[in-house]
């Protein structure tokens, strides 16, 4: 018996480090466009509807008839649904066409036959498939009134899915909405922010000139000390600077201005 557990042990302990070979090797391609295998698929579209049904199982459907809850269901599908699950008569965006796992089309296959289920989803989201956890944002109510529309969305052409979309009151979800054209706005001030950067790149390279030409003054002063025919025979070199500070201040005197030119002279003022 021993023997036997010491040999499934060692089997484990080798099926855990085949796993690791193959995760840190980087074989499996994350890619949204390279679709898993069957297995895969098989596998994990078992673990996701099992998971769905398990917890909703104890959740209570509320009446889903009420026409002003439907309405309201509307609007907030078509400002925050559309892009992924499209609507009737709607073709393809690139946002459905690019995900993957493919976001269904609910305006043909309809939702859940659970409305427990689709409750669940909208409010809890699912993960790795891009599907948002809405209840972040949005209170039960209005994502019940969401699943009241998707249960009559299949029933409805494109007509009067566009009809029913314009009675309702767009995206209110009592709190949470994303302003229309936010991304504009945010796109604005970041701009205005780099043109105000610019402003005071501008500002700063005035500085430096300003800085510069101080200089320039500096070298002018130090000309009025030399005859006008060593200026006119040399162009203008760097001038270093020695005060003496050391030294005057050991001896307890004010430091002498001495220069030394590039031609070695020495020059007091």
């Amino acid at each position: 018996m021993k023997r036997i557990i010491i040999s499934f042990a060692a089997f484990c302990a080798l099926g855990l480090l085949v796993v690791a070979g193959v995760v840190f090797s980087g074989l499996i391609n994350v890619a949204a466009d390279d679709p898993h295998t069957g297995v895969v698929h098989a596998f994990l579209e078992t673990a996701r509807n099992r998971s769905i049904e398990v917890r909703s199982e104890d959740i209570v459907v509320p009446s889903l008839d009420d026409e002003d809850q439907i309405r309201a269901g509307a609007g907030n599908y078509d400002s925050m649904c559309v892009g992924c699950h499209l609507a009737p008569g709607m073709a393809e965006t690139e946002l459905s066409n690019g995900l993957y796992p493919a976001p269904p089309s609910l305006a043909e296959a309809g939702p859940y036959d659970d409305p427990a289920k689709t409750f669940w989803v909208i409010k809890h989201g699912i993960k790795a498939t891009g599907m948002p956890a809405w209840g972040k944002s949005m209170a039960d109510p209005y994502i019940w009134g969401m699943v009241a529309f998707l249960q009559k969305l299949p029933e409805l052409d494109e007509g009067a899915y566009r009809a029913l979309v314009a009675s309702s009151g767009g995206h209110q979800h009592g709190g949470g909405e994303t302003p229309a054209g936010h991304s504009e706005q945010h796109g604005e001030m970041a701009s205005g922010d780099h043109h105000q950067g610019d402003s005071g790149g501008s500002d700063h390279h005035g500085s430096s000139s300003t800085g510069g030409a101080s200089g320039q003054s500096g070298s002018g002063h130090h000309g009025n000390n030399e005859s006008d025919d060593h200026h006119a025979s040399e162009e203008p070199q760097a001038v270093e600077h020695s005060n003496g500070s050391d030294s005057a201040d050991a001896e307890g005197k004010s430091p002498s201005k001495n220069h030394v030119h590039a031609d070695g002279k020495q020059h007091e003022h």
